[in-house]
């Protein structure tokens, strides 16, 4: 079980202790989850803090054995302001999750109803091209494409940054250009773009930095991000590796 860089009590202290520090702070939970905080608010974009795979898939041909030990537990975020989710996969719509934070949703439009029946909240739905300022952030709609799902990726204004959340993806124009920070999946399974394709993604959107997330959780679905580094040297693309737990702060 890899551990994460902080977890529980010292995660949350690390997150308390940004609230004093100018800027605009984000921190990896694992798979596509992060948490962004910006002049003491605070958004989760795709959390997944649950073992609820884990018990669906078990005895199946795709375990959902994790890799790395959970952040923290979704019941201590009660002071997120907005949860954002891409699409309506258990990793990133997870009830579990979203119903131990309890804070209002934005989904994307296509998955409305089962976001609801998840949450147990009345959701925002935003179709791409949309956008709505809720909880002290601006969040837009772009494009995603992953095959039989509604999906949108997200562009999220926070303090005086711009963050590109792509969700699960293959190949997309990301309908976006110049971003502070762009995220962008590497497994390269499951219709998401690999490490060399999602370091273009990045570049495609104009990213200052771009940063790799959907691995290391599931034992059936990761990879490494050296293909992702590779290819970000080569494009001479600024980038980030972080550690479940890890903040990355913008000044």
């Amino acid at each position: 079980m890899i551990e994460p860089f902080l977890a529980d009590d010292a995660f949350l202290a690390d997150v308390e202790a940004a609230r004093t520090e100018r800027g605009v702070h984000l921190w990896w939970l694992g798979q596509s989850g992060f948490l962004i905080g910006a002049e003491g608010r605070h958004l989760l974009v795709d959390p997944y803090l649950s073992d609820a795979l884990t018990r669906k898939y078990d005895g199946t041909e795709t375990p959902h054995v994790r890799l790395t030990r959970r952040v923290v537990a979704p019941e201590r975020l009660t002071f997120v302001d907005l949860v954002l989710s891409t699409h309506a996969h258990g990793d990133h719509l997870d009830e579990e999750t979203l119903r131990g934070i309890g804070a209002p949703l934005v989904c994307a439009a296509g998955t409305i109803d089962e976001a609801r029946a998840r949450s147990g909240v009345e959701p925002t739905g935003l179709s791409e091209g949309e956008s709505a300022e809720i909880g002290g952030f601006r969040i837009g709609a772009v494009p995603a494409e992953h095959p039989g799902e509604h999906c949108v990726g997200y562009v999220i204004s926070a303090g005086r940054r711009r963050i590109y959340h792509s969700g699960d993806t293959t190949w997309v124009e990301p309908g976006v250009d110049g971003v502070d920070v762009a995220i962008v999946p590497i497994n390269g399974k499951l219709n998401n773009v690999d490490g060399v394709e999602g370091a273009r993604l990045a570049h495609r959107a104009g990213a200052s930095l771009a940063i790799p997330c959907h691995y290391d959780m599931f034992e059936f679905n990761t990879t490494t991000p050296d293909a992702f580094v590779a290819e970000c040297e080569r494009l001479g693309q600024a980038y980030r590796v972080l550690r479940n737990g890890e903040r990355l702060s913008l000044d």
